[in-house]
């Protein structure tokens, strides 16, 4: 499906309820299946969270998650401790070419036996689930935080609990600050000194509702919305201003960009500011690399300079994104540049019109350019592949009245 937006609304009033985010939505899906008596509401409507939820309700041997790269990392870990349970762990094309290597060694400091079906290093793997009695596993720490996610949300239902050594620069910390403090909400104990987590063992938790913050990824599209348009006032639901999610760094990095957000009675308002002196930004996004496509739209949109760091990560996500930043923002005309882990876009007026871009199966390529519309049509290829983070985000633009037709 390719969908041509445009619009001739440039003054942006609405309110919109975002679903659950999906990064806690999966955090919590997996502690329910340790601890069944724990309840989650608000939950994610991801195809993530549904292809998540799906393998731990289910029985079966071949275990395909598609595109969903966290809960490839997360239920590698689950089934591996899995006293009892052998599956084959599978997923799309792009998810063979994603590297597994660094978990299944970290798993394999605790006994566990994982084999590769095909290439060494990448799914699909065999994973044959057992008790673990090992408690200590070193781990490089520089290359994904879902590799230490995952490994913490298990430790606790292993027999000694799990002492985790990181090895070189720790990358994306909030992420592993989430997956501590949900622990934390459960009453599982943790710690998280210098280079040292430890999670102690807990045989059972106390029942409990687990409300789950709608996702702040699916917000930065908002956030350049508002920060393209002439005017703009936009009210997300539901959202905290003390937030787990690393991505709420969009406040402050915003800011620089012309938007500023208030909280109300668990919801955010994002306003468009009169008269910005905008300037080229220097970000460094180590902690919030998912929302980089957005950033270096908006800059592209408003018509200045961007160089953003701290995004190694990104080659290795449903898509090399960095190059396909470059790919697609060189077709509107930018002057784009990356390196292994940086981004810089040098500032220019002119856009060019009913550019197509595309997607490369990553929701995140087409929620990023989907702003744009504000300044010229644009053209969205496989524009369904949103679905895999958040579905609604077509309709929730047509709300704002962008005209949306399928070619």
């Amino acid at each position: 499906m390719n969908l041509l937006l445009q619009t001739t609304q440039h003054n942006l009033q609405g309110q919109i309820a975002v679903t659950g985010s999906k990064s806690e939505t999966n955090r919590l899906l997996l502690l329910k299946a340790l601890f069944p008596n724990i309840t989650l509401t608000n939950t994610s409507n991801s195809d993530d969270s549904e292809v998540m939820q799906k393998a731990l309700v289910g029985n079966d041997e071949i275990v395909d998650i598609h595109h969903a790269g966290t809960a490839m990392r997360f239920l590698t870990a689950y089934f591996a401790v899995n006293e009892g349970r052998d599956v084959v762990m599978t997923g799309s094309g792009r998810m063979q070419e994603r590297p597994i290597k660094i978990l299944v060694e970290a798993l394999a400091q605790l006994g566990v036996e994982i084999s590769y079906e095909n290439e060494v290093g990448y799914p699909p793997i065999k994973i044959k689930g057992k008790k673990v009695t090992a408690s200590k596993v070193t781990l490089a720490a520089d290359v994904s935080s879902q590799y230490i996610s995952a490994l913490l949300l298990v430790a606790s239902k292993l027999e000694n609990g799990l002492e985790l050594t990181l090895e070189g620069e720790i990358t994306s910390i909030p992420y592993i600050k989430m997956t501590l403090a949900l622990l934390n909400d459960l009453d599982i104990q943790t710690s998280f000194e210098g280079n040292v987590i430890k999670v102690y063992p807990k045989e059972n938790v106390a029942s409990k509702e687990m409300v789950v913050e709608s996702d702040w990824s699916s917000a930065s599209y908002f956030f350049s919305l508002v920060a393209l348009a002439d005017t703009a006032s936009i009210t997300l639901t539901s959202y905290k201003e003390n937030s787990l999610q690393g991505d709420s760094e969009l406040v402050s990095l915003y800011e620089k960009l012309g938007v500023k957000t208030t909280f109300q009675n668990n919801k955010m308002t994002l306003v468009k500011q009169e008269n910005f002196k905008y300037e080229t930004v220097n970000f460094e996004l180590n902690n919030t690399p998912d929302i980089a496509q957005t950033i270096v739209v908006t800059c592209l949109g408003l018509g200045i300079g961007c160089h953003l760091t701290g995004l190694h990560t990104l080659k290795i996500k449903e898509t090399d994104r960095l190059e396909a930043l470059r790919i697609e923002l060189t077709k509107l005309g930018a002057n784009i540049s990356v390196t292994n882990d940086s981004l810089t876009l040098t500032a220019s007026e002119n856009i060019n019109h009913n550019v197509k871009i595309a997607t490369y199966n990553d929701h995140r390529m087409a929620m990023a350019f989907a702003p744009l519309a504000l300044k010229v049509p644009i053209i969205i290829e496989d524009a369904g592949v949103v679905s895999k983070s958040y579905p609604d985000f077509w309709n929730d633009l047509k709300a704002l009245n962008f005209q949306i037709s399928e070619l």
